[in-house]
């Protein structure tokens, strides 16, 4: 039995049980999950792979599981497409993209090997690797890798060289990889091909200028709008007021591309989003135009799930990315209002100190919340609350900040439980979008011009959602429930597969 082979035989033997995980977020279907891969379409299907370990809830060799969908809300575990099984990527099949060409579908991903030293310590080196596939199964070309550490310019870092994000223009492949340059620094590399096999190196595309981190993981390129927007991935991120927090996050640089010296010239650089748990996002483009993007929804740093759960990560919605006035907007992927049910509705209700709603209450919803006018201060939505537990969103009208607050959502272990984001666009009228997902909440405020993306895992008994304010507030609710129940059958979603 291959390696590929024990590793789909474990996840079907293993699989954990759907009743106990998210209704409609992507979660492995054991063990461990991070990075979204490949997010792509290949023959008029959506294609989903991300980073696995089949075998704990932790990081470990990794794998490329596999998921299909025709809509970005219900999708279709299929087996894992890659595994750790050649030399060029004994240490892992680590984070890539994919595309579809006339030789199939091609997973372009990061192959990992270790060398010993004659000093008995370890030589990482990280290399850019192909397979080729049907949607289905895939096989790994016999010229891999296709881009050598060798390849890049001297004193570029061979060990930390990986996760390209592949695009084609005319008749030309690119692809952008992260890497660090002599001083440590992050960049991002820019790679060109006729055919996927033989690659050239271009330029720095851009890089961090000391400022972002140190190593640019997960790198994603493309044009939106009159711009182009670069998506970042830093590591060892300090902090800068409420714009960027400590650790691993999520970064956006927004310019004009030069394509005479191939390099970003950014105009402006900000958070992807404002929450705990947002990492490594991936776009693609619908064939209706629009660009989509998914992420994984953790931190590296603060693994905060019930030691007794057997899966471990998943991912956000889909986000509907659009520029307007050089600014950034995200929003839910419309699909996923073709699966909501029970709608309630408030409008122009009263709110004073505290109160819960008839009809809004539970844990998997889509609930929208505008702040009308009012005379008070503070104003607070609590959710996945009883008499023990609540997480909560605080709007602090003097200093126009959104508080987050996780302190009493049943973690034990030493995380960050609060985290605060400044507005960036203030207008009579606040709008708050909440997703929530069982063990998540996904932030939209003001159509998604800033979004803010936790996880909590609450017991699931606790489902009172709560509305306070200190003093007198007027505001508009619309709430719906979410069920993938009842939609079309699966057979008519996935008849190819």
């Amino acid at each position: 039995m291959t390696d590929l082979e024990k590793a789909n035989t474990y996840q079907e033997e293993k699989r954990v049980d759907e009743s106990g995980k998210p209704v409609y977020h992507v979660t492995p279907p054991v063990g461990w999950m991070n990075d979204p891969n490949g997010f792509s379409i290949f023959e008029g299907m959506i294609h989903l792979f991300y980073q696995y370990h089949p075998y704990s809830d932790v990081w470990g060799p990794m794998h490329w599981g596999h998921y299909i969908s025709k809509d970005f809300v219900k999708w279709k575990e299929l087996p894992a497409a890659l595994a750790p099984d050649t030399d060029y990527d004994a240490a892992g099949c680590f984070s890539g993209s994919a595309i579809e060409t006339e030789e199939g579908h091609a997973l372009l991903y990061t192959g990992v090997m270790e060398k010993e030293k004659r000093d008995g310590s370890k030589e990482v080196i990280q290399q850019q690797c192909l397979a080729l596939g049907d949607g289905l199964h895939y096989k790994k070309i016999s010229g891999n890798p296709v881009i050598l550490s060798e390849q890049l310019p001297e004193g570029f870092s061979r060990e930390d060289f990986r996760d390209p994000k592949v695009w084609r223009e005319e008749e030309t492949y690119y692809l952008v990889v992260g890497n660090k340059n002599k001083q440590q620094d992050g960049q991002v590399v820019l790679f060109e091909s006729k055919d996927l096999k033989k690659w050239q190196f271009v330029s720095v595309l851009a890089d961090n200028q000391g400022k972002y981190g140190k190593m640019w993981e997960c790198p994603d390129f493309f044009p939106l709008g009159e711009k182009y927007i670069l998506v970042v991935s830093p590591q060892d991120m300090q902090a800068d007021g409420v714009e960027f927090h400590n650790g691993n996050q999520a970064v956006v640089l927004i310019g004009e591309y030069d394509r005479q010296k191939y390099r970003l010239q950014e105009d402006q650089v900000s958070s992807l989003d404002y929450g705990t748990d947002f990492y490594a996002p991936q776009t693609l483009k619908t064939e209706d135009g629009r660009r989509i993007m998914i992420a994984w929804m953790q931190s590296w740093d603060m693994n905060i799930k019930p030691a007794e759960q057997k899966w471990n990560g998943m991912m956000t919605i889909p986000r509907e990315l659009e520029l307007r006035e050089d600014r950034l907007y995200q929003r839910p992927i419309k699909e996923l209002e073709n699966y909501r049910t029970e709608p309630v509705a408030y409008t122009g209700r009263e709110i004073s100190g505290k109160c819960q709603l008839p009809g809004i209450r539970g844990r998997v919803m889509d609930l929208m919340v505008e702040l009308q006018e009012g005379d008070y201060k503070e104003f607070t939505v609590s959710f996945a609350a009883n008499e023990r537990y609540q997480t909560s969103f605080r709007y602090i009208c003097d200093t126009q900040t959104i508080e987050f607050d996780r302190t009493y959502c049943g973690m034990v272990r030493d995380a960050v439980c609060r985290r605060d984001m400044k507005l960036k666009r203030v207008e009579k009228t606040l709008k708050l979008r909440f997703l929530l997902d069982r063990f998540s909440v996904e932030l939209f405020v003001n159509d998604g011009v800033q979004t803010f993306t936790s996880t909590f895992y609450t017991p699931l008994e606790a489902e009172d959602i709560v509305f306070e304010c200190d003093k007198k507030a007027v505001v508009n609710i619309e709430k719906y429930n979410i069920s993938l129940d009842g939609e079309k059958k699966e057979a008519d979603l996935y008849e190819k597969i």
